[in-house]
Parts: C-alpha cells; structure tokens; sequence
C-alpha cells in the first residue's frame, strides 16, 4: 500500500502533541519509510515573518498575512512549500501530476512578488516515519488514511480540515471515541 498523495488523520485517541488532531499530506511514501506535511497546525507566524527572516518583502497584504504551518516535528527550522500547480523550481518534487513540494529560494521570492502558484502551503518542519514505522502505526489504530483533496489542503479553513479530511474515509470524526477498550 503506497500511501503517497494521500491524507493521514489522526484518530481522536492520539495524544502526541504534535500530531493531535491533525491532519497530514504524505509526501512520499515507499519501503523506505514516509514524509508527510501537517497541513492544519497554524503557527504563531505569518509569511511577513518568512519574508524577513530571508531579507524579502511583498507588497501583497495578502501574502504577507498568509499562516505557516508547523509541518511537523523533524527539521522544524526549514521550510517546505505544498504548491498547486506543478512548476518547476530549484527544489522540487513532484507529488501527484498536480501538486509539488519544493524547499527552494526561489519559489519564495516568486511567491512574495505575486509571481508563484495559484495556491501554496509554507510550512516548517515535516513529519517522518521509518521503514514500516507508518504502517503500524496505521495497524494501531493511531492514523486513518484517506485520499487527498486539493481543495482540503489549499481552501478549507484550518479548524475544519481534520473532519472533513476523515470525511472523506467516510469517517464522522464526532461520533468516535478517544477511549480504547479490549474485548
């Protein structure tokens, strides 16, 4: 089971601090491990604080107020730009026929000068998981998956992507229970 470009949700019993409540994108995905981006974690940042950070600036109030996310827990000080549709840029690598993840310069400075794609995501840091890792996880019951949705990741607000992520595992989040029991 390849589980690239499709959604992880976290289960309502999943505790960790990082991953509660939340949804990721997976990245990439083989025998190897995955990566995945936390696509509904809003950081205290915008991207004005980016823009600073790397000596740029936009005009856009827009796109200086756009959030970054915390993508999760591993490299949390490098950033990683979800983008539709796919362009080519520095670093970039293509997720589906549709949407690329690049860690470049250069589509930040296309970005704050209202020249990068249509919709973007900024994040910071990204969640991993080792050979096999993710899938039991998976087995635990820790994670549901489901297939993606553009529309989710670029035009859902936050706060409503993780049910409507599980709704499309046909999953009525509200209706589950954080208390494991054994038969």
């Amino acid at each position: 089971m390849c589980l690239t470009n499709q959604f992880l949700i976290a289960m309502p019993g999943l505790a960790d601090p990082y991953f509660y409540r939340s949804v990721a994108y997976i990245c990439a995905h083989n025998e190897d491990g995955a990566m995945g981006i936390v696509i509904n974690h809003p950081l205290d940042l915008s991207m004005n604080d980016v823009f600073q950070q790397m000596s740029m600036s936009s005009d856009d109030a827009l796109i200086r107020n756009m959030p970054v996310y915390q993508g999760g827990p591993v490299q949390s000080d490098r950033g990683f730009v979800l983008h539709y549709p796919i362009q080519k840029w520095d670093h970039c690598i293509e997720i589906s026929e549709d949407i690329g993840i690049a860690t470049s310069r250069d589509i930040l400075a296309a970005i704050a000068d209202g020249s990068g794609p249509e919709k973007t995501l900024v994040a910071l840091g990204y969640a991993g998981w080792g050979a096999g890792q993710l899938e039991q996880e998976i087995k635990d019951n820790a994670w549901l998956n489901a297939p993606s949705d553009n529309c989710i990741i670029f035009n859902t607000p936050t706060e409503d992507r993780w049910a409507q992520a599980a709704a499309l595992a046909g999953v009525d989040l509200s209706k589950l229970s954080n208390i494991v029991g054994h038969a």
